[in-house]
């Protein structure tokens, strides 16, 4: 596979909404240019749940796959992958994050809520025992550790985020973890934050979970992505305020968010009606979500929008994909969109990165 070339991979699970019919999950790729997504799965179990995906920040052909056996690791962009030494059997891989200063420190999330760390670059883990947030929701099923996200000018301040459990935060590299969720379930007094869907509590959307960030911009301030929509914290987490993304959307349920990586006053959101709907669009901020607007011009979506995949090293080419399976980008940092559809069976996509 030639090393010039970008690639887009998406990532998919198996289970359809209904629960009882199963469709081929798994991870994609597509050279950009290309007209076709080719299945990689030399190496992999068989039809692998790929919930994340985690591409080397200095070796774009050394990819880790989240999968629900466990993370897996391709040395030649995707061609062939291998089992990592993962000391736990029956965890799902919902996230992967590179230590930002020395990619052979990485972190790791699972279902049931767990974080995993690995100094090796990914040859070998260890559970960080004390990682273990406060149990306020129960739900219909496992809490998933589904994100995690570290402050650029502190590396040791790590932030968490679990579905639905809200958010914990380590100061010392994960050996100890806070819970920083007070204050949304606070929030959600509040009439317009209310949301209880299987559970017997109205908090339980405030700590839905989905996705964080942070930005060298702003040391100490975190961006979260939860089913009411976008939330800031400037306080290391400790206190929460709505970003009100609802004045720029017309779709407030956030699934991603995301700092670009050439520019850290640029920040883009996944936004749709609910996890499952029928529309989902992409939005920018260029002042660090003071503000948003549209950026998929011209793309339409047919089912939530989950991911947003940015290039490392190109801002003009941007990626989204949504839940049923399309994956729409840019390579001219927004001014025209294609729509790159995966397979025609391949539904619950929930992860997609480039390089």
């Amino acid at each position: 596979m030639s090393t010039a070339t970008s690639h887009i991979y998406a990532g998919a699970a198996h289970w359809t909404s209904a629960g009882d019919t199963k469709n081929p999950g798994g991870i994609f790729r597509r050279a950009v240019g290309d007209d076709h997504w080719q299945a990689l799965h030399n190496g992999l179990p068989d039809k692998p749940e790929v919930r994340a995906i985690l591409i080397h920040p200095e070796n774009p052909q050394v990819i880790f796959a989240g999968t629900n056996h466990g993370p897996y690791r391709s040395s030649d962009g995707g061609d062939h992958w291998e089992k990592l030494g993962f000391p736990d059997l029956g965890m799902t891989v919902w996230s992967m994050l590179f230590h930002p200063t020395n990619p052979q420190i990485m972190y790791l999330g699972t279902a049931p809520a767990a974080v995993y760390r690995s100094d090796n670059g990914g040859d070998t883990w260890r559970r960080l025992p004390n990682a273990r947030q406060t149990e306020r929701v129960q739900m219909g099923f496992d809490s998933r550790l589904i994100r995690m996200t570290v402050d650029p000018s502190n590396p040791d301040e790590i932030y968490a985020g679990v579905e639905v459990g809200g958010l914990m935060r380590s100061l010392d590299g994960g050996e100890s973890w806070t819970d920083c969720s007070e204050q949304l379930v606070t929030l959600a007094e509040r009439p317009h934050l209310k949301s209880k869907i299987g559970s017997d509590t109205a908090a339980e959307g405030m700590l839905d979970t989905h996705a964080l960030t942070m930005s060298a911009a702003q040391p100490g301030t975190v961006f979260l992505a939860v089913r009411m929509g976008l939330f800031r914290s400037t306080d290391h987490g400790m206190s929460w305020e709505d970003m009100e993304v609802g004045r720029f959307s017309p779709l407030t349920y956030a699934r991603d968010v995301q700092v670009a990586p050439q520019n850290p006053q640029v920040m883009y959101a996944c936004l749709s009606p609910a996890a499952r709907s029928r529309d989902g669009s992409l939005y920018r901020s260029t002042d660090l979500g003071k503000s948003w607007a549209r950026f998929d011009h011209g793309v339409k979506a047919n089912s939530t929008m989950m991911s947003v995949g940015l290039h490392p090293r190109d801002p003009q080419q941007v990626y989204c994909a949504s839940r049923s399976g399309q994956v729409f980008g840019t390579q001219d940092g927004g001014a025209s969109w294609n729509e790159y559809a995966l397979p025609e069976n391949i539904q619950d996509v929930y992860a997609v990165a480039c390089a």
